[in-house]
C-alpha cells in the first residue's frame, strides 16, 4: 500500500512536471482516502485502501463507458489515462495462471466435489488471494475447475 504521505510526494512531483493527469488522479485519490479515514474516524486500513482505490477505478470505468456511448471519445481518453494511473495503486493482480493454481489446490485440500462447494472454495481462495484478484474472473475460475471436478 502506498501510504498517504507518499501520494503527496507524488503529486508534489506531478505537480512539478505539469503532469494534469496524474495531479487530477491523486488528488482525487487523497481526498477519497481523506474522507473516507474522517468517515471511519481512524487511518485506513490496507483493505479499505484498496477499496477505496477500486471505488475510484469503478467510476472512471463507468465514465469511460457512457462517454463512448455519447460519442465522447476525447473525454473517454481522459478517463483511460486517469484509469492506468490508478491501477498503480492498486497490489500486483494475480495472473489467470496462478489464480488457477490455487483454485485447484484449494479444491484438491477441500475435498471439493462439485457445483455445491462453489461457495466454500470461493471463501478459502479469497481469503488466500485477497485484493490480488479480480473476484468475477476467481468465481469464474472456481465453477469451470468444479464443473471438470463432478465429471
Amino acid at each position: 500500500m502506498k501510504d498517504f504521505q507518499k501520494i503527496g510526494d507524488e503529486l508534489k512531483a506531478a505537480m512539478k512536471v505539469r503532469d494534469e493527469d496524474r495531479v487530477r488522479v491523486l488528488r482525487a485519490l487523497k481526498t477519497a482516502i481523506r474522507n473516507k479515514e474522517v468517515e471511519l474516524v481512524r487511518p485506513l486500513e490496507e483493505k479499505e485502501y484498496i477499496q477505496v482505490v477500486k471505488t475510484l477505478i469503478k467510476q472512471r470505468n463507468e465514465a469511460i463507458e457512457q462517454f463512448e456511448k455519447g460519442g465522447r471519445s476525447d473525454l473517454a481518453e481522459i478517463e483511460k489515462r486517469e484509469l492506468a494511473i490508478l491501477n498503480e495503486y492498486l497490489p500486483k493482480m494475480l495472473s489467470e495462471e496462478e489464480i488457477l493454481a490455487i483454485v485447484r489446490r484449494v479444491i484438491s485440500e477441500s475435498g471439493a466435489s462439485g457445483a455445491r462447494d462453489v461457495g466454500r472454495v470461493m471463501k478459502m481462495v479469497m481469503a488466500e488471494v485477497g485484493a490480488m484478484a479480480d473476484g468475477r474472473l476467481v468465481n469464474s475460475i472456481v465453477v469451470r475447475e468444479l464443473g471438470q471436478v463432478g465429471k
